[in-house]
């Protein structure tokens, strides 16, 4: 079974333009979760889906000098893209990760794949609902439902905000949510803005490039401070109205 992770990725969030390549400890954003991931123990290949135009070349040239496998669709139909890439590297399964998860963790990935591999789904996540930290945000979906979601998605909301249609549409014994031990979805790991850049550059600064959630807790824990850097509510486009919020 090919179980590949896409990273969809582009440079034009309106929140926080380029931020996907920006600098932590010498290498873009981008890069550093490509990498952790492919610590995944369950994962065959680690891919960026980026939009196919001239602003996003330069996630494209990165991915070609690090040799990092790059495909390229439309920006909005976000399902066309991921479908699309899915398709050109053969995958049966698609863990799908956004561009702005930074620390992104392995573990938790494999854990959310496993899930998906033992029972009888179509969709696996751990954000529905979210108990993770917002930035661990991993989906699992089989190759059969990106193809079904790709021929019948039909409004351009949803084929951009196509998990949103997922949760809508699918049949509820196709879908499976994995929790965390207690809810930590108020901690904000995730890049929308300037300062959540400046938090993840102090975590990798203190733990270096091989950490996981467990190492940041711990970290919060001596140092609780570091959290007060990016202190706000969460507003991930997971949580509604998802038509006021924005995708990478």
């Amino acid at each position: 079974m090919n179980i590949v992770a896409i990273v969809q990725a582009r440079m034009g969030s309106s929140r926080f333009p380029n931020k996907v390549m920006a600098d932590i400890e010498g290498h873009p954003m981008v890069w550093h979760i490509v990498n952790r991931l492919r610590q995944a123990d369950l994962l065959q290949n680690v891919v960026i889906a980026i939009p196919d135009d001239e602003r996003n070349r330069p996630i494209g040239w990165m991915a070609w000098s690090e040799s990092i496998p790059c495909f390229t669709g439309s920006e909005t139909d976000l399902i066309k893209r991921i479908y699309g890439t899915a398709r050109a590297v053969r995958a049966d399964v698609v863990v799908r990760i956004t561009g702005d998860c930074p620390m992104t963790d392995p573990d938790v990935a494999d854990k959310v794949i496993e899930e998906y591999l033992v029972g009888d789904w179509q969709y696996v996540c751990n954000v529905r609902p979210r108990t993770y930290p917002d930035g661990l945000n991993v989906e699992v979906y089989s190759i059969q439902l990106l193809e079904n979601l790709n021929n019948e998605i039909e409004d351009s909301v949803y084929r951009e905000w196509f998990p949103v249609y997922v949760w809508e549409n699918v049949a509820p014994h196709l879908m499976h949510n994995v929790p965390y031990k207690k809810d930590l979805s108020g901690l904000r790991w995730t890049v929308d803005y300037p300062e959540d850049l400046e938090f993840v550059r102090c975590i990798y600064d203190r733990l270096g490039n091989d950490f996981r959630m467990h190492d940041v807790l711990a970290l919060l824990g001596r140092k609780p401070e570091l959290a007060k850097i990016n202190a706000r509510p969460n507003d991930s486009y997971y949580d509604f109205p998802y038509k006021e919020k924005e995708i990478e």
